[in-house]
């Protein structure tokens, strides 16, 4: 059943560290919809916007943090807006600050995850985990006990939760940001968790492993579930419509990317001319990068 205790919630504050450690700050929760709740990012490095879906039975924590210490704050927060004693955890991808908060959790708590991401902490989740451990000495504190915790519950391409009058439905999209991108649909409230997929005022976080065609793939699939809000992996929280924007920029990438090696022009100089026209439109919008790895994505994949 779900409460409220805003009283705790404040109690939590004074355990903050700085505004710019990779903390969740909790004074930051909204709440999305009946079932649905949001810790924001507050655009600080190594936090995601985490979320919380509260049922009558049980209750998800949508990417838990980076480490322990992440963990504990959402957990405590979750406890606080439910009686609920059954937790399930999920992760957008498997990169840590999405993942390790997951320590904090009792062994009841079940896990639920994709094969595709499994299998991708498996082989690099361990080199993920140093690589952030080494950005900056907080994030090594708070990833000196980070370990895979395996999954209690491993699905294929989608799997629904019933919460107890809340449903969420998972649907594995990639290769995008990673090959396991999964997404959570909280059907009631119509709020999406989108990771990296779908962003606000921002270029999509591509690597050398995304593929643009299963990026616009993806992007069908979410506009068909219909969702009210987004809640991107990091940045602002918005509407809906920013998947039909981000289509539109991806698309603008990848036609412009066919015209120009139908003209001729190598695979490196289309992306760096892709990239630099794009930054030109968006100078404002973080990720940057990604605009280079869709462009080779879709010189490989244009006939």
């Amino acid at each position: 059943m779900i409460k409220i205790k805003l009283s705790f919630l404040l109690l939590l504050i004074p355990s903050l560290s700085l505004a710019q450690d990779p903390i969740f700050q909790p004074e930051g929760l909204v709440q999305l919809g009946i079932y649905t709740w949001a810790i924001p990012d507050n655009d600080v490095g190594g936090v995601p916007n985490a979320g919380i879906v509260v049922g009558e039975d049980a209750t998800l924590v949508i990417d838990p943090g980076l480490g322990r210490e992440n963990g504990e704050i959402i957990l405590e927060v979750a406890t606080a807006l439910s009686d609920n004693t059954q937790f399930y955890i999920v992760s957008t991808h498997y990169h840590p600050e999405h993942t390790t908060g997951y320590l904090a959790f009792p062994d009841s708590t079940i896990y639920i995850n994709s094969v595709t991401q499994e299998n991708e902490f498996a082989s690099d989740g361990e080199r993920m985990i140093d690589f952030f451990a080494g950005r900056t000495p907080v994030m090594g504190e708070l990833l000196a006990d980070a370990e895979r915790r395996m999954a209690d519950i491993t699905f294929a391409d989608d799997y629904q939760l019933d919460l107890g009058g809340a449903r969420v439905d998972m649907r594995l999209v990639g290769p995008t940001h990673t090959a396991g991108d999964t997404g959570f649909f909280v059907v009631e409230d119509g709020v999406l968790f989108t990771g990296d997929v779908v962003m606000n005022r921002s270029f999509v976080a591509a690597g050398e492993n995304s593929s643009i065609s299963a990026w616009l793939s993806a992007f069908d699939i979410f506009e068909a579930m219909q969702p009210r809000i987004i809640v991107p992996a990091h940045g602002e929280i918005g509407p809906g419509s920013l998947i039909e924007f981000q289509r539109t920029l991806v698309t603008g990438i990848k036609n412009r990317t066919e015209n120009l090696k139908a003209e001729g022009f190598s695979l490196e100089d289309t992306a760096e001319i892709v990239s630099a026209e794009f930054q030109g439109l968006f100078p404002e919008y973080p990720r940057a990068r990604g605009i280079a790895a869709l462009a080779r994505s879709a010189w490989h994949e244009a006939e």
